[in-house]
């Protein structure tokens, strides 16, 4: 909840436009011929219901039971906000579904039931629980949450999971487990203080001792103080974590702890509670939006501390969303009658494994790392690693086999890792990385057209992300106009290179592009004149430090705009031809085709160069490139010049870049069919291969292309992003939307970030 009345109102924006909410419902099947639709339904629809009627395991087959999940609350315990209400917990409930669609491609039904009462909502979600494969319970409160869990997993046989008290259960325990190895510290002997009696922290200090904790070595603390035996009418879940010890405070229980739980509220620790904790002491401060303890009050007070919370701004993040996606999906893929503590203790091993691995380029990339290794800052994986789609399923989906829960074991495993793997085609996370990439060494980029009101739109998200420092050039009245429409109130730069401000700045602008030009026919006078235009200043503030990168061509043609840019800013050193690509978010995957927006009909050999370009843009977003290059035809078929161009920039390409994944030429629907590749043409170097990048032979078509895909499928286009330059400047398409001009702010950043690394090496 924000008390900013701008961030109220894009947040209710969100959820109203285009379409209200965040989920729909879309067809897996063709319904365009009346064929089709007899199939669908009547009378085609009567043959899975007869086969479902002898047998109702055939709904798994026939119908989308095996990936359908319900998420389901009363609207009880919701977040910060309280018992709000069934329908007010609606956009909470819609946020899950959307999480398990992106992180596990788990379909979601939202449901939200009016009742408090215990066994009203349970026959509830008995009557409809023939719908779905699993049910994931949300934001109810305690203790009515551990009744209503405990008796739907006993009466239904699919899985069943209230995430609110094991999925940060699961996630924290395999921190603790990393952490205490990093302490060289053992489970069994350590002594534990949990903040919160909740149904997370219930679930949490249950694992825990599922995994060794003793339960003399814990203290649990609610808002009346230390959970004691000797105090009276406890719950049953508080009775089971009573203490014997004679203490009352939590200034008490911390002292000589070797672990700090919180699940509480904010700023309850202080730094002598810390110093009083055992050497090597673990914290995991998970109250939010703020710890029990600030992360860095708790890292200046003790340096040799292991620290997590629940905030994605600090090292070791406890995010649910680590968990639940992944735990449905292998408990869905072996049809579990439950969600068991083996899959659970499953999963736990699993996330903690995988924080020992060497991690994704991707990964370090996402998070401005050189290497993220295993230790007191990286002890459990991060969010966008998407290695966690194979990696969790499979450990849970063996547990449920090795437990017995399993109606379906999975026989082929290393199949089973594929499918997985191939899940997540639809959302690859690369729009995420890279804006998370930007925040964590933001730049000063320069607007060069703020004065129109979608660029100063996404300046402002840019500004409030921490994405850049935004520098606005235009019309100084306009902007400020626009600004004061927007609620834009921030201490931005503003710059009209136009006014008698800037005749400084002109004239010592003016007087170094007039020294590289001077005999190129320019004279003093058309240098300053130049420096007038926004595009030729703001160039100039790039090439002389004052700002970082820049972005132009909302408002104007993009041949235009790109001739300034290369009068001033010029290629890099051993760059013959600049080039653009752009990152398509498709459901197959991201893919990047070039060249989209300046070679018009490239020579073989400068097709050649626009493939390597690419190919170092696809690395810096953390992929290995495969790139295919395109043509009408197939590996020789056609002699004509058009495809023996594309042929010749191939041979080249082997000749002096064997180490590259590519090859050509390719149709289409060749390069991007796995199977039809491995058939026709096995001896390829992409045969089994899923190619990632396009390289087509002319501007014509790789321009046709990429507008084509993004308008025929809604998909999400990030670029041009401009190949070659020796500083980092891109150019908008005329009349980007302004999610497009974030994260071409994003791009601009990174770029940025990677040239100021290539100048220290």
């Amino acid at each position: 909840m924000s008390n900013n009345p701008r961030k109220r109102r894009e947040a209710l924006v969100y959820h109203a436009k285009p379409k209200p909410g965040k989920i729909q419902v879309v067809p897996t099947k063709k319904y365009a011929t009346q064929r089709d639709l007899s199939l669908a339904y009547s009378p085609g629809v009567a043959e899975p219901c007869l086969e479902i009627e002898k047998d109702k395991e055939n709904a798994y087959k026939y119908t989308t039971k095996g990936n359908l999940v319900a998420v389901i609350t009363n609207g009880t315990a919701v977040l910060g906000l309280g018992d709000i209400g069934p329908e007010a917990s609606k956009p909470v409930m819609e946020g899950k579904g959307l999480l398990f669609k992106i992180f596990a491609d788990i379909d979601v039904f939202d449901i939200e039931v009016d009742t408090k009462d215990v066994d009203k909502f349970i026959e509830t979600v008995k009557n409809i629980a023939p719908t779905f494969g699993g049910i994931n319970l949300e934001d109810i409160k305690a203790p009515e949450a551990f009744e209503i869990e405990q008796r739907l997993k006993a009466e239904l046989d699919i899985p069943v999971m209230h995430d609110d008290q094991h999925g940060t259960a699961i996630i924290s325990a395999a921190a603790l487990l990393n952490a205490l190895e990093l302490a060289k510290k053992k489970i069994g002997k350590v002594k534990i203080v949990i903040s919160g009696a909740g149904a997370a922290a219930v679930s949490c200090t249950k694992l825990y001792k599922a995994f060794g904790a003793k339960d003399e070595n814990i203290v649990m603390l609610d808002s009346k103080g230390v959970i004691r035996k000797d105090r009276p009418n406890l719950s049953e879940e508080k009775k089971e974590f009573a203490t014997h010890r004679k203490i009352d405070t939590l200034d008490e229980a911390m002292k000589n702890a070797d672990v700090f739980v919180g699940l509480s509220i904010a700023n309850i620790v202080s730094p002598e509670m810390l110093k009083s904790m055992a050497k090597r002491p673990i914290v995991f401060a998970m109250a939010n939006p703020n710890p029990e303890i600030d992360y860095q009050l708790a890292m200046d007070t003790r340096k040799d501390i292991i620290m997590a919370t629940g905030r994605s701004d600090h090292p070791n993040q406890v995010n649910n969303v680590l968990g639940f996606p992944f735990i449905f999906r292998g408990a869905l893929d072996v049809r579990a009658t439950k969600i068991n503590e083996e899959m659970k203790m499953a999963a736990v091993k699993a996330l903690a494994e995988m924080a020992k691995e060497p991690v994704p380029e991707q990964v370090n990339i996402a998070y401005g790392e050189t290497r993220l290794n295993f230790g007191s800052d990286y002890i459990i994986p991060k969010p966008f690693d998407p290695r966690l789609i194979a990696k969790v399923p499979p450990a849970v989906a063996r547990a449920a086999m090795e437990s017995g829960v399993a109606r379906q074991p999975i026989q082929d495993w290393e199949k089973y890792e594929e499918e997985l793997l191939e899940r997540m085609g639809s959302d690859n996370k690369i729009t995420r990385l890279l804006l998370n990439r930007a925040k964590m060494n933001p730049k000063r980029i320069v607007f060069a057209e703020a004065d129109h009101l979608d660029v100063l739109k996404a300046a402002q998200i840019v500004h409030d992300e921490g994405i850049a420092t935004p520098i606005l050039l235009g019309r100084r009245e306009v902007i400020k106009e626009l600004m004061a429409e927007i609620d834009f109130n921030e201490d931005v730069a503003i710059i009209d290179p136009k006014s008698d401000e800037e005749e400084g700045h002109r004239k010592d602008y003016a007087q170094v592009y007039w020294k590289t030009r001077n005999r190129s026919g320019v004279t003093l006078y058309d240098a300053e004149k130049l420096m007038r235009e926004r595009n030729y200043f703001a160039a100039m503030m790039v090439n002389e430090g004052d700002a970082d990168g820049l972005l132009s061509g909302y408002s104007r043609a993009y041949p235009a705009v790109v001739k300034p840019m290369l009068e001033l800013i010029g290629m890099a050193p051993g760059v013959t031809r600049v080039a653009a690509t752009n990152l398509m978010n498709t459901s197959r995957g991201p893919l990047f085709i070039s060249d989209t927006s300046i070679n018009i009909d490239p020579p073989a050999k400068d097709l050649a160069k626009i493939a390597q370009m690419t190919a170092r843009t696809v690395k810096l977003f953390g992929l290995e490139p495969v790139i295919a290059m395109m043509s009408y035809a197939n590996f020789g078929s056609s002699k004509d010049p058009h495809a023996t161009k594309v042929k010749e920039a191939v041979s080249y390409l082997h000749r002096y870049h064997p180490d590259l994944n590519v090859d050509g030429e390719l149709q289409a629907d060749f390069a991007l069919n796995r199977e039809m590749l491995q058939d026709k043409f096995p001896f390829s170097k992409l045969a089994g291969k899923k190619v990632n990048t396009l390289i087509y032979p002319n501007l014509d078509s790789a321009n046709s292309t990429y507008k084509l895909i993004k308008e025929l499928n809604k998909v999400d286009s990030i670029g041009p992003i401009m190949m070659g330059m020796r500083r980092p400047v891109h150019i908008l398409q005329l009349g980007a939307s302004v999610e497009e001009i974030v994260n071409m702010t994003a791009v601009t950043v990174v770029d940025a970030q990677e040239k100021v690394k290539k100048q220290k090496k």
